[in-house]
């Protein structure tokens, strides 16, 4: 993943991008949090939304998979389907894990 080519594509420079990078990961990891607890509650709607909040600014920022990933977890949220959810959340996880090492190799 390159971060400096993601800004690029959304016409920022690599230091601007960095900065929102820096933002869309804390709040990446409170999204990731509300999803946990949604989904361990077994609040479907809760799950949708936090699912919705964290595709939307991974979206934005070009992280595709970890859109993707939250799309299908707003979607199961929506449809009342928490089956295999756990797996979904640890595949989350591990995209957030890869953004924040792209991260802390350019900075």
């Amino acid at each position: 993943m390159d971060l400096k080519l993601l800004g690029a594509n959304l016409g920022l420079e690599k230091s601007e991008f960095i900065e929102l990078v820096e933002l869309f990961l804390r709040t990446a990891r409170q999204d990731l949090q509300k999803l946990t607890a949604a989904y361990q509650s077994g609040d479907f709607e809760a799950v949708a939304e936090s699912a919705h909040s964290l595709k939307g600014s991974s979206g934005n920022l070009g992280f595709i998979e970890l859109s993707v990933l939250s799309k299908n977890a707003e979607d199961k949220g929506r449809k009342n389907d928490l089956s295999d959810f756990a797996q979904l959340i640890d595949s989350i996880h591990q995209q957030i894990g890869k953004i924040q090492e792209c991260f802390e190799q350019s900075i």
